[in-house]
């Protein structure tokens, strides 16, 4: 509440402590010390009012530096440095601390190898020492001489054609084509089907026997061979040779510098002469303005020679015709003058399948000027 010269209680109380200290400043200048103060260590400056407090119990103000209400006693504030820092001991230590007695260091206990750890080692010392093992025996192995007790494999002669089969009737074996020019087969006049009946007077029955046959053949032999062509017997010898010079011939060929020889035509059939045993090769296609249609040869002709050569399949056609030199001319002996229909199956009774029907056939020799692939 006011008081008697208009200010309030507590604004009188801080005005008396100020004018108390300002008029007892003088006694203590030397030791600096506050008269109103109860701790005699804090220092006011002289002529300055002291920063002040309020308590938190009887609200009265208070300067800051006490630390006890003057009016009521409580405490005014606390700080840090007032507390210090507790440690706590068990009991066993702080008996032994208080005792005296050495304080016992805490060891590590070793730790044991689990039983993977033992596996893993034993399996490192294993590989380790195989690998020195190996080391050690390798070298000595390879200064042991060694005996081979299989003896190598026999050689295979080879006549030059692209595989035997054994015929229809199994009179004997028979091939499709002879592949390059200077080969046994070539030189020995064979033509693609052939049907080879003797080999070296021994009678040929089918594929396997044939193949055993080349193979007790020495190479570079001279052989007789009998073969069946258009149902007449023939024969004529033939020089074998080995692999690698099979092969060597056939590089060449194909790596000419020449060049491979084309004809035109594209979808060809073997077809038999009516009323003989003669097989010759029937083009079904003709393509427009390639040799074999600029030289005249038509749709439905059946080639039967190609130069010197007999045609009795579409595999030896096609290989002549590679063997034609590009740009050469070749004399084309063909039958003209059929339907180009072969009788079917479900043809009536009497009739042969495969063979041509209709009009008479003319033998016609076409020159064709042989074109480059």
């Amino acid at each position: 509440m006011p008081s008697a010269f208009g200010i309030t209680w507590v604004q009188l109380k801080t005005e008396i402590w100020r004018i108390a200290n300002v008029v007892y400043s003088s006694n203590n200048v030397k030791t600096g010390g506050s008269p109103m103060s109860q701790n005699s260590d804090v220092q006011m400056p002289i002529g300055s009012a002291p920063s002040l407090t309020t308590c938190s119990n009887c609200h009265s103000p208070m300067p800051g530096e006490l630390r006890f209400c003057r009016n009521c006693g409580f405490r005014l504030g606390e700080g840090v440095s007032e507390y210090t820092e507790t440690v706590r001991f068990d009991s066993a230590r702080a008996g032994m601390a208080a005792s005296g007695m050495q304080m016992p260091v805490p060891t590590k206990r070793k730790r044991r190898m689990s039983g993977m750890a033992w596996i893993f080692v034993a399996l490192l010392v294993f590989f380790i020492g195989a690998a020195a093992f190996t080391a050690i025996i390798t070298p000595i192995r390879h200064n042991i001489r060694t005996v081979r007790m299989t003896a190598p494999a026999k050689p295979k002669s080879f006549v030059g054609v692209d595989g035997f089969d054994t015929a229809d009737d199994e009179s004997g074996v028979t091939f499709n084509s002879v592949e390059a020019p200077d080969t046994p087969a070539d030189k020995a006049g064979l033509v693609g089907g052939d049907i080879i009946t003797s080999w070296d007077g021994t009678q040929v029955r089918d594929e396997d026997q044939m193949a055993e046959l080349l193979t007790n053949t020495p190479i570079g032999k001279t052989v007789d061979v009998e073969y069946l062509r258009d149902g007449e017997k023939k024969t004529t010898k033939l020089t074998t040779i080995a692999q690698d010079e099979f092969r060597r011939l056939e590089n060449s060929f194909q790596k000419r510098a020449e060049g491979l020889g084309q004809f035109g035509y594209d979808r060809v059939e073997q077809v038999e002469i009516p009323g003989t045993k003669i097989h010759g090769v029937r083009f079904d296609r003709i393509l427009p303005n390639r040799p074999a249609d600029l030289a005249g040869i038509k749709q439905g002709d059946i080639v039967i020679k190609f130069g010197d050569t007999p045609i009795r399949t579409p595999e030896e056609l096609s290989m002549r015709v590679k063997r034609a030199l590009p740009y050469s001319t070749v004399t084309v002996e063909v039958m003209r003058g059929n339907t180009g229909e072969t009788v079917a199956e479900g043809a009536e009774e009497g009739a042969d399948k495969g063979v041509v029907q209709g009009k008479p056939l003319e033998k016609i020799s076409i020159p064709v000027k042989i074109g480059k692939q």
